[in-house]
């Protein structure tokens, strides 16, 4: 219930305003978020490719309601991309869709998308969308489907949710098609028509589509998979098949989200597998703040402790 109630949280305008004026949220925010300028998320990430990871960047933002702002978030991603090849960081980029205008206009989104992509190419990185709840899933897919199909971009990847009933399918067609898939568990409240509504089913099917999509055979040769998990069961699960078949280190990595179990992302790289840390940054961190509370609400105990303490 507590996890339902961020959820609702992490959309309701009336919460956003109140608690984003609370100085003690803006500053445990900065647990999970690497700060609100791009010269904040370099010195973070130069910090982690120190010590032996790699990063994706995301500017934070989503659910943009004109044309202006969506233009806006493009350029933002351009200086995002230019920034990362100057300063020669070892970094790619993660965005959401409907930041670029999905909500408008599918071919607005597909546009906007396809400039993205078309500059990440001149600088030989990658992008990644990210996936948003379950209504905007077929549209990101076909999105994705067409840039990489029918454009020709070879430098775009996309998520995969393991709490959705759909996903095994999903995967099955993307391994097939040579795909780059970031697999979660999934953070948006789902119906349970639509997702597995108990965790140990979402940790059984996250297991399952993970073995399958890394099974040895029939895989296009370029399918690569992100175990994005912090859960130490899926985290020795994936090592354990790894292991097991003996799958090489071009077609898999772990992610991570920046701020969670910093030990355990260093003992992987210790260990000498691929490592990547999603670092998100700048000013509209409370939706992704208030989804980072619901995945672990005892972080909300923090936040409510330190702000009757003051």
């Amino acid at each position: 219930m507590l996890r339902s109630l961020l959820l609702y949280l992490s959309g309701a305008r009336w919460a956003k305003a109140i608690i984003t004026h609370f100085f003690i949220a803006r500053r445990m925010a900065r647990r999970f978020v690497a700060g609100e300028t791009m010269a904040e998320a370099v010195a973070a990430t130069r910090k982690l490719n120190a010590q032996g990871a790699l990063v994706t960047l995301d500017y934070l933002g989503e659910s943009v309601v004109s044309e202006a702002d969506a233009q806006q978030a493009v350029e933002q991603y351009f200086a995002i991309l230019d920034t990362i090849a100057r300063e020669d960081i070892q970094a790619t980029v993660s965005l959401k869709l409907t930041q670029l205008g999905l909500d408008i206009s599918e071919d607005l989104c597909l546009a906007n998308m396809r400039r993205i992509l078309e500059k990440a190419r001149e600088r030989h990185n990658h992008v990644t969308i990210d996936m948003e709840s379950s209504d905007y899933t077929d549209r990101t897919l076909r999105i994705y489907r067409t840039l990489r199909h029918e454009y020709g971009f070879d430098n775009v990847g996309t998520v995969i949710q393991a709490y959705l009933y759909r996903s095994e399918k999903d995967l099955a067609e993307l391994r097939a098609e040579g795909a780059f898939i970031r697999l979660c568990k999934g953070a948006y409240k789902e119906p349970p028509d639509r997702a597995f509504p108990k965790k140990a089913d979402v940790d059984a099917n996250f297991v399952n589509v993970m073995r399958a999509y890394l099974a040895n055979g029939t895989a296009s040769p370029e399918a690569h998979l992100a175990i994005a998990t912090h859960d130490p069961k899926m985290i020795n699960a994936a090592l354990e098949h790894i292991q097991a078949h003996s799958i090489p280190k071009e077609r898999y990595e772990f992610q991570m989200l920046y701020g969670i179990r910093a030990e355990a992302q260093r003992e992987l790289i210790r260990q000498g597998h691929p490592m990547r840390i999603y670092v998100p940054f700048g000013t509209h961190w409370y939706p992704y703040f208030m989804r980072r509370l619901a995945e672990r609400p005892a972080n909300l105990w923090f936040f409510i402790n330190a702000f009757f303490r003051g």
